[in-house]
């Protein structure tokens, strides 16, 4: 027992008592991290890069996918009667959360694994990718949403479609047009806001088993805001989805409350950028 409590008061003297926690310890130069270097604004070179046009296939056809399955699950619910034959609300949310982390784990070593002009934008925001290569994903994006859904509408047909709403999004009857927006803005920031906790750089290095994990909290974020939100605008949070099935829709009731899905997720997506500038990634001030 002396021998043992040696040890004990061996370990407890070791280190000064003081010890710099939180933002006092980033503030220390030796990092066991690197901090990625802000992107330009620019990067012309980008556009003789086959890498560019490889991400941008890549964001293309994980949309794509992304919009043929989701959708199409929509589609199943909807169609019936009563929600007790089907998969239901909770089905439709593990649907799109599923999908996402799939595709986010497929694609992240190639283009990032956006899948949403929003994500793109906040990302953007926070100079983790250029302008260049930011427009860029967010047109292959939202064509690659256009023909998943336009695949859905052939598999269902036009008419059955157009009855069923084409997956739209748009304001559920008993909630106004500001609770939508409200719902956008925070369900997007709490998808972007997980896309910067579960990429940052300074837990991946520290934790070898984030890189492989950060889909599935994006993922689950995803899911868990559909099933938050479904019932008010059926779930937007990616503007390119909602546009995709609005042009294949393709009536008044789909563009009626189009731009809450344009406005909510880019305000979202700002806000969590901000967060994490300011906030998260702020450098602590020095004490004189």
């Amino acid at each position: 027992m002396e021998g043992k409590e040696e040890d004990v008061r061996l370990g407890a003297n070791k280190f000064s008592e003081r010890q710099p926690i939180g933002t006092a310890a980033q503030s220390q130069d030796d990092k066991d991290y690197t901090e990625p270097p802000p992107a330009p604004l620019f990067e012309p070179s980008e556009l003789t890069s086959w890498s560019f046009y490889r991400a941008g296939i890549a964001e293309f056809v994980a949309t794509f996918l992304f919009l043929y399955i989701s959708v199409l699950t929509v589609m199943g619910v909807v169609k019936e009667k009563t929600k007790c034959t089907t998969v239901g609300i909770q089905g439709i949310a593990w649907a799109f959360g599923g999908m996402i982390f799939a595709l986010v784990y497929c694609t992240a070593g190639i283009s990032g694994g956006h899948i949403n002009p929003a994500v793109t934008f906040g990302l953007f925001l926070a100079r983790k990718l250029s302008l260049t290569r930011a427009i860029f994903y967010m047109v292959m994006q939202c064509l690659g949403a256009i023909c998943g859904a336009g695949v859905v509408k052939g598999f269902m047909g036009k008419t059955r479609y157009g009855a069923l709403n084409g997956g739209a999004n748009f304001v559920n009857p008993g909630y106004t047009k500001g609770d939508g927006l409200g719902a956008e803005i925070v369900g997007t920031f709490v998808l972007v806001y997980t896309v910067f906790s579960a990429t940052d750089a300074k837990r991946s290095a520290r934790d070898s088993h984030v890189p492989i994990l950060a889909p599935l909290p994006i993922g689950f974020a995803v899911f868990l805001v559909h099933l938050a939100t479904i019932p008010i605008t059926g779930t937007g949070i990616n503007p390119a989805r909602s546009l995709g099935a609005a042009i294949i829709f393709n009536k008044d009731k789909g563009w009626d409350d189009h731009w809450i899905f344009w406005v909510g997720p880019f305000i979202g997506a700002f806000l969590a950028a901000v967060y994490h500038v300011v906030v998260i990634r702020a450098i602590p001030f020095k004490s004189k």
